[in-house]
């Protein structure tokens, strides 16, 4: 059994239910910690539909999110849904753009402390564009 997350009648991604299921559940996770909705949903039958509009917006805040956090445990946790994440945007045609002012910030907090760790904007989007690359070469549709 499989599950489907589409854009249209176009399918994006034909995961298993385990799978569909996980990245679901994470969606609501990322949805409650961005204060905004995703733009995938609801199921209907076996089937997930993609508001790419929702889904960019959601996608972008999601990058401002991870880029910003110098928790290392926090960004263990999110480095496989922001790829999996960025995957079914490519997937969608949604152009991502890492080069936005909003991704290049420099090391302070919100509250001006330093963050502990913060990677250069270049050698972070360049580890997650090559992770959602592996990511869309192994997503079945």
């Amino acid at each position: 059994m499989s599950q489907y997350f589409e854009r249209g009648d176009r399918t994006l991604w034909n995961p298993s239910n385990g799978a569909a299921r996980l990245f679901v559940s994470h969606l609501a996770v990322y949805e409650a910690e961005l204060g905004m909705p995703s733009g995938i949903g609801p199921q209907d039958a076996d089937a997930y539909q993609v508001d790419p509009d929702a889904f960019a917006a959601f996608v972008h805040a999601l990058l401002r999110w991870h880029r910003d956090t110098g928790h290392r445990v926090m960004r263990a946790l999110s480095d496989g849904f922001v790829a999996t994440a960025l995957a079914l945007a490519e997937r969608a045609g949604i152009e991502v753009d890492f080069g936005s002012p909003d991704f290049d910030r420099d090391t302070a907090c919100h509250d001006g402390r330093a963050r502990p760790h913060t990677p250069a904007r270049d050698e972070w989007s360049s580890a997650l564009r090559r992770d959602a690359h592996e990511m869309v070469r192994s997503m079945a549709c």
